[in-house]
This record gives C-alpha cells, structure tokens and sequence, in this order.
C-alpha cells in the first residue's frame, strides 16, 4: 500500500549544505492548492481546508500504556481544496501523486480503496453514520501535501484531519474537534490499515498557535500549554536525518509487549500506574533484564514529561531553558538505553546539536529513523543546522534536512 507519505512535499537534496527548509506561506499555500483543483475539475471548489504536521516534544513510546504526552503542531500543513456535487462520486487527486480516486461514496470500503486516497476515503467512511441516507455525499477533493516527506512529522494525520475539516463543513454534519479526531484515527488504524495511537490526529486538530498541547493518553484529555518560542528567541530545530527504517513493525511491536510483560510483573493495569517515587524498589521485581529496561523508560518519561509541563506552567520558557533541555537530553538516553530505538544517525544528530550549544535534544517519533529536535537560541539556529550537517559528512551518512518549527494553530478553513 503507498503510503500517505507520498502525497506530500518531497525533501530538498542539496547535498553539503544546512539550509533550512521553511513552510510555504499559508495563504499562498492556500491559493496554489484552490487553483490546481481549477485545472484539476474544472470549476472552483467551494473551499480550501488545511491540518498540520506535528512533532512531539517529549513523551515518546508512552501512548500505549496509558502515559502523557506534548506535541505541538509545526507550520508545515496539507491542504484541501473541496467542493460538493450533486452526485454521490467521491473524486480524489493529488498535487504530489498521480493516483487518483473516482468511487460511489455509498460503496467505500477498505478493500475498495487503497494507496494515499484510503487516508482521505476512510475520513468520510468513519463519519458515514451522521450522513443522512437521503444526502448525497459527492464531492471532488483536491489535496496538495507541504508536511516534509519521510521526516516523521505525521504527514497522514495532516492528511486525514485536512480532510475531516473539509468533509465536516462540506456535508455540515455537526461534528465537534473530538469527533474529527476519531475519525482520523478510525480512517488510519481500519480503513488505511496502519497504526496511530491518537497523539498525531489530537495534535493536528487540537493544537493553538504558540502552545503544546498537553495529551493524556488515558482518557485522551487534552489542554494547551504555554510555548511560546519565538517571542523569547528560541526556536526548534528539527533534523530530518534521513536515516532508512528498518525492521520498524517488528520492534515497535516488540517494544509494546515488552512494556505489557512489564505491568504484568508489577500488577498494574498500565506502567501509567506506577509511582515513581518507587521506581528502583519495583523494578527489582521484574527478572528479564530487557524488560526492566524497557520499564525503566516508560515510567521515567511519563515522568519527564509532568515535569516539564510543571516548567512551563511555572513561568516562560526563557526562565527554564536548562531544566527543559536537561529533560529532553534524558528522554534521549533513556530512548536510547533503555528502549533501545535510536539509531546512530540520530544520536550523532544529538549529540552535534548539543555540542553546537543546544540547551537540549533528543530523538522524536518513533525512531528506528526519522528526526530529531533541539531547543535552540533561535540566532544559532543555522549554526547548530551547520555543525550537525558536518558530522554527518564526516560519518559518510546522507545529508539531513533542516526545518524551523513554532507553535502553529490546529486544523481549520483557509478560504
């Protein structure tokens, strides 16, 4: 199955060089993406919708046991220019692929539709129970994808919320942000037949300009938090290091037994559930060294990530520089020590970024691949991207892609 992946921006290939890449203008964005579906389909849509990307700042590989999590949504977005017809025909294009879509919208299934229009498909899918029987649900979609390629910044859930908002205002099915959310993760997990644990859906839908958004994965409550970087000269520094995943199913797979096999041993119904303050007596009761280790991060970094929400509800970000980076320097060692998912291309991106004066760094996503992020001086930006891109071509890796990212807002209308 192709990968929502390829319905957006590929990333630049300039080799030897730290440029970084920044988003395109959203109203701009916007305008190119309402006239190619004029050339597309002829006529001009009744709208254009967008959704971000996302990168999450710290609380990694703690969605499944019930743990707490901060992303915040990037500027990068997907857009979709939309319009309804008269007619019951879901049409689906693509700026970034020629696979296109042409279906009874009454008719889709998940065997039906396969390739980046499922991401899209299975939005309308999931919301087919507040349709009315009697409504047409035909509509012409136009998607152009600005969330960098293979970067592991969530480019399927900028696609699935993009096409929520756009579906919702469309067909007027009185649907809430929580509503929209949950289609994106049905139309991902049983429609596109991937894996989502909500993070990247509620980032892309939830998120507020210049805020984290503070995820518990229990309940899927969700609250903004302050995080302002630009007004106090700060920055994040994503590096897509461009690193190939390998063996990526299997070893998260691994990973989620390992942290199940875990609070079976402890006998809680989650690693969520354990106290911290108890850590090192409870961890002598697990006998498999592996497993313990795998524990040890799980409750370390729901840990991390309640104290470093506590930083930012205690005053601006400029106040608690160190102690925030010094938290995303241990969710690193703890991913990369204990949970053992880091490779070497993003510990080296790590380590030169803070080398290079990064108050913090660690892995983001996943891992097995992807990028990395780093809290810098937002002046020093170039020069940490400059000193990390050296590394790596002393190392004789591919040269990895730089990206700004702020605060952005969640998804919405554009015009």
């Amino acid at each position: 199955m192709t990968s929502a992946g390829s319905l957006n921006a590929p990333a630049p290939t300039d080799q030897g060089t730290a440029e970084l890449s920044a988003a395109p203008e959203r109203s701009a964005a916007a305008g190119r993406a309402a006239q190619l579906f004029e050339e597309s389909f002829g006529y001009a849509p009744d709208g254009v919708w967008s959704a971000p990307g996302r990168v999450n700042i710290i609380g990694e590989h703690v969605d499944y046991q019930d743990g707490l999590c901060l992303p915040m949504a990037i500027s990068h977005r997907c857009f979709a220019a939309a319009a309804r017809t008269p007619t019951n025909r879901l049409r689906l294009r693509s700026a970034q692929d020629e696979t296109v879509l042409d279906i009874d919208a009454r008719e889709l299934s998940a065997e039906a539709v396969t390739g980046w229009p499922a991401y899209v498909a299975g939005v309308l899918w999931a919301l087919r129970s507040r349709i009315s029987g009697a409504s047409t649900r035909g509509m012409d979609i136009m998607i152009d994808g600005q969330v960098p390629l293979g970067a592991g910044l969530s480019s399927s859930a900028a696609l699935e919320c993009a096409a929520a908002e756009a579906i919702e205002d469309l067909l007027t099915l009185g649907t809430g942000p929580l509503d929209r959310v949950r289609a994106a993760i049905t139309a991902e997990t049983d429609f596109a037949g991937a894996s989502t644990g909500g993070l990247d859906q509620s980032a892309s839908v939830l998120s507020r300009e210049g805020h984290a958004l503070f995820l518990d994965c229990r309940d899927f409550s969700t609250r903004p938090v302050p995080w302002d970087l630009a007004s106090q000269d700060l920055a994040l520094l994503i590096t897509d290091t461009r690193a190939e995943h390998s063996h990526v199913d299997g070893e998260y797979t691994a990973r989620r037994a390992d942290s199940e096999r875990a609070a079976q041993a402890l006998g809680v119904p989650t690693l969520r559930d354990v106290d911290p303050g108890e850590l090192e007596q409870l961890l002598a009761c697990i006998d498999d060294e592996v497993v313990r280790r795998r524990a040890r991060h799980v409750i370390t970094e729901i840990q991390r990530v309640r104290e470093f929400d506590a930083l930012l509800a205690a005053g601006p970000v400029r106040e608690h520089v160190e102690e925030l980076g010094a938290l995303l320097n241990a969710s690193h060692h703890s991913l990369r020590e204990d949970y053992e998912v880091t490779v070497p291309q993003l510990d080296l991106a790590v380590d030169s970024a803070r080398e290079a004066g990064a108050h913090g760094a660690r892995m983001t996503g996943g891992g097995f691949g992807g990028s990395t992020i780093a809290l810098v001086e937002a002046t020093q930006a170039q020069a940490v991207a400059a000193e990390i891109a050296a590394a790596f071509a002393a190392q004789g890796f591919e040269t990895p892609v730089f990206f700004l990212a702020l605060p952005s807002e969640g998804a919405g209308q554009d015009r």
